[in-house]
């Protein structure tokens, strides 16, 4: 699956934005919208991307109204994002890091009381 299908799969196949538009915002999270998906190492990168789209959304009246029909209101859908971009940032902080298995990480890690 190329990373641009797994960024849609996340968003829930919405057309919030054009393929270009997708396209930029992986771009600016080190991501490659051709590139095969790999979990292990983009994981982390897509799930910003997705953080980055629905931030937009919620910034963009017009936007908002197309996630509005979704919702009652304005406000309900906001609320819908926020609490959305909160859940994939926990997602996030639960991702083990690749880059902080040194010895100062492993300190903490196996430190036993």
């Amino acid at each position: 699956m190329k990373v641009i299908d797994r960024l849609k799969l996340e968003l829930s196949n919405k057309e919030y934005f054009t393929d270009i538009e997708y396209t930029q915002f992986l771009v600016e999270n080190s991501l490659a919208a051709t590139t095969d998906y790999d979990k292990a190492t983009m994981q982390r990168d897509l799930l910003y991307t997705v953080i980055d789209i629905l931030e937009s959304v919620g910034n963009n009246v017009d936007l908002m109204r197309k996630v509005e029909t979704e919702f009652a209101t304005i406000g309900d859908a906001s609320r819908h994002l926020e609490a959305r971009i909160a859940k994939i940032r926990k997602r996030i902080s639960e991702l083990p890091d690749n880059e902080q298995d040194g010895c100062f990480s492993l300190l903490f890690n196996r430190i036993q009381y």
